[in-house]
Parts: structure tokens; sequence; C-alpha cells
């Protein structure tokens, strides 16, 4: 089930909505606010500059935004936070874990990816779009995967009955 709340911003009008955070969404969820948020100016809440003094008001209307975008009783546990930056780093630590969870996560997502194989009866896009999933997942740990691991991924996991195909895309 997706809940969202629609607020105006800037001066065109435009709505955009506030994803609600739910126990399964938040990298997506993330992904979403920080574009809100960057799209406001407000980003710079989140993301602090060491020695440069973030604007009170932006840091009070990126709290708001937050507190938008998360249930009751997720608010109710992080409203006692003195601003944006801290209920942001909560939430993340909260969803995401600690830095130890956090690689640990990387380590499994590594091993399955290497154990990751295209499947006999699946297509290239539908392996393409696994391979795409993962790399979604390592984006959120702060990690990355190459184009060229995910382009030899491809090339090494497809089924025999493409290898005429890959023989044709080598020469």
């Amino acid at each position: 089930m997706s809940i969202t709340t629609q607020f105006a911003t800037k001066e065109n009008g435009v709505q955009l909505q506030c994803p609600m955070l739910t126990a399964t969404n938040y990298t997506t969820w993330a992904i979403r606010m920080e574009a809100i948020m960057d799209a406001q100016g407000l980003w710079e809440s989140i993301e602090t500059t060491e020695g440069v003094a973030v604007d009170e008001k932006k840091t009070k209307s990126a709290r708001a935004f937050i507190f938008q975008g998360i249930p009751e009783d997720i608010l109710l546990q992080v409203a006692k936070k003195k601003n944006a930056k801290e209920i942001w780093d909560s939430l993340k630590t909260r969803f995401l874990g600690a830095d130890q969870v956090q690689k640990a996560r990387i380590h499994t997502l590594i091993s399955e990816f290497e154990a990751l194989r295209m499947k006999e009866t699946e297509t290239i896009d539908e392996f393409a779009w696994k391979l795409s999933g993962m790399v979604s997942k390592y984006n959120s740990l702060g990690s990355t995967i190459e184009d060229s691991v995910l382009v030899l991924k491809l090339l090494d996991s497809v089924p025999d009955k493409f290898l005429r195909l890959i023989a044709h895309i080598y020469s």
C-alpha cells in the first residue's frame, strides 16, 4: 500500500508527492525525499558542509518535509531530534543499519551477484532487470557496480542458447 501526501511547492505551483515511509521502502523513499528536498533547496540541511552554517529556516522546512513522509509511530520516536540531519541519520541507521550491518549487507549482495545466473526460461530483458535491481541495492548501501562488471556478468551468465549471439557481439 502506498500512501502519499501532497503539497504545493515554489512559485510555479507544482505539486510534489511526499512518499510515506514503510517497513520495506526505505531506499526508494530516501531517493524520492532527497529529490524533493533538493528541488526545494533544503538538501543542504541534511548533507551539510563543514564550516558552513545551515539556514535555520531551511532546516525547519526540511524537518517538516521529513515529518510529512513518516508514519506516526516513527514520528513519535524522532520528534525530539533537534534538526533534519539528526532525523535523517536516525532513520538511515534504523532502516539501513550501522556500518557493520551495512558492510555485511554489501558482502551478502556480492555473494548474490556472483551466484546470479540467467535461467533457461528467462529473456535477456528479464535478466537485465534483475541486474538493474542488484545495482539499485548496491547504490542504496553506498556502493557501486561498474558498468563493465555488469556487462561481463550479463555475457558470462547467459545460457548456451545465446552463445552465438555473444560470439557475434565479440566479433
